[in-house]
């Protein structure tokens, strides 16, 4: 690292100055305030208790000061002791650790707790900043991998989730990079672009009007389904919301958890510190029946993008789950201007709902040789698997454009 730099690391975001921490998110993001990279939203993670060393995130954030002790690069970093909450699956790797008699956990994690979207992780003011940024990491890895001395134990390796091109090519580039291995995941993002005049949509209507019959038939038809009996569906921002809402909120986020054999990451306390601290960044869809909430969708989102992060409800209504995770966010957005609407970690049948497949990449490092040789392997194919599965998935698009679908409305 270059001798005008020095290195700090943080054991909390009470460690770094919000307007430091966020002045970098806007810089990374043209400009643009990414919800989920918020010193707010990191930091409520972890004053409510959800990503904490208890629960086996313990915040390691790695801060870049200039010669003037300003803040000039950052990035979000957790010691893991397990691998829930990351969406980017590594289940089997820590298995093989295992067979071997060797310890998986701790681990280096950069990524943002329980929420799988993409954002620009390595913030940096410049490019010098950034290649000190990238060299404390790197000097970080092999130290912790080598002597539990700071740590007071050592880890296996470290994850990056959710990057972009330009950061795993800023990764490679540097000469001491201990080998970044480059892994690719899809989701499904919709676009507020007409497909054939390369504009917004005018309207959900609009929307309807570019996919094939098939899908059209089916939205509509999921949409009537979803409001039988008199459910009507509100839109509400964070700050918009009152207590007995918020508790509304918590069970139905409590209750999928459940449904799914999960433990909830999030409680009460987060949802309070989110509202109150970035309101105005949280889109929060209610389905009333005569005035009573049955179920919800909660979104992140910022001039550009919609982030879909949790929904559930209190009653089973046919095809609700898709009105308030899909269609309404999509209606708000096209209203709103919003470019992307990010549907979230999985699900393939967004695909049938006008979502489209996107790739996208982390970076992972492993510090033993034998390991990390049969990790890039596996890496491979996987990734050979997963070109194919886009193949396959691109036959399968909801837009006329892409089956050749002539009929009309």
């Amino acid at each position: 690292m270059s001798l005008n730099y020095r290195m700090q690391i943080c054991q909390g975001m009470d460690d770094i100055a919000q307007a430091d921490w966020n002045s970098l998110v806007r810089q990374a993001h043209g400009g643009v305030l990414h919800p989920a990279l918020r010193h707010e939203y990191l930091l409520a993670m972890e004053r409510s208790g959800a990503a904490t060393a208890e629960t086996g995130w313990g915040p390691l954030h790695l801060a870049i000061l200039d010669s003037n002790d300003t803040l000039a690069a950052a990035l979000p970093l957790y010691l893991k002791s397990h691998s829930y909450g990351e969406y980017v699956f590594d289940w089997a790797w820590a298995q093989a650790y295992q067979r071997e008699g060797l310890p998986y956990y701790p681990k280096l994690l950069c990524a943002l707790p329980f929420t799988p979207v993409p954002a620009n992780k390595l913030l940096h003011r410049d490019a010098e900043s950034l290649a000190a940024l990238v060299a404390g990491l790197n000097t970080a890895c092999q130290r912790w991998s080598l002597s539990d001395a700071d740590l007071g134990t050592t880890v296996s390796g470290a994850h990056l989730l959710f990057l972009n091109e330009a950061e795993h090519t800023a990764l490679t580039l540097n000469r001491d990079t201990p080998g970044w291995m480059q892994r690719r995941v899809i989701q499904f993002h919709w676009r507020n672009e007409h497909p054939l005049e390369h504009r917004p949509y005018r309207d959900f209507e609009e929307f309807l009007g570019c996919l094939n019959h098939k899908k059209r038939k089916n939205i509509r038809s999921e949409r009537r389904k979803a409001l039988e009996g008199g459910l009507t569906v509100q839109a509400r921002v964070g700050h918009e919301l009152s207590s007995t809402e918020l508790d509304f909120i918590l069970e139905c986020y409590n209750n999928t958890y459940f449904e799914h054999g999960s433990t909830p990451y999030l409680n009460r306390d987060f949802f309070d510190r989110l509202m109150s601290s970035m309101g105005e960044q949280v889109l929060v869809f209610l389905a009333l029946d005569d005035g009573k909430p049955v179920g919800c969708s909660l979104f992140l989102f910022n001039e550009e993008r919609l982030y879909g992060r949790y929904w559930g409800a209190t009653r089973r209504q046919p095809c609700l789950h898709f009105e308030l995770c899909y269609y309404q966010a999509i209606e708000w957005a096209i209203q709103r201007g919003i470019s992307v609407f990010e549907g979230g970690a999985q699900g393939e049948h967004k695909i049938w709902r006008g979502l489209n497949p996107v790739s996208l990449s982390s970076a992972h490092w492993v510090a033993d040789d034998r390991f990390a040789a049969a990790i890039g392997h596996f890496l491979k194919r996987e990734t050979q698997h997963l070109q194919q599965l886009e193949g396959e998935l691109g036959e399968h698009l909801a837009f006329k454009a892409a089956q050749g679908d002539a009929q009309p409305l």
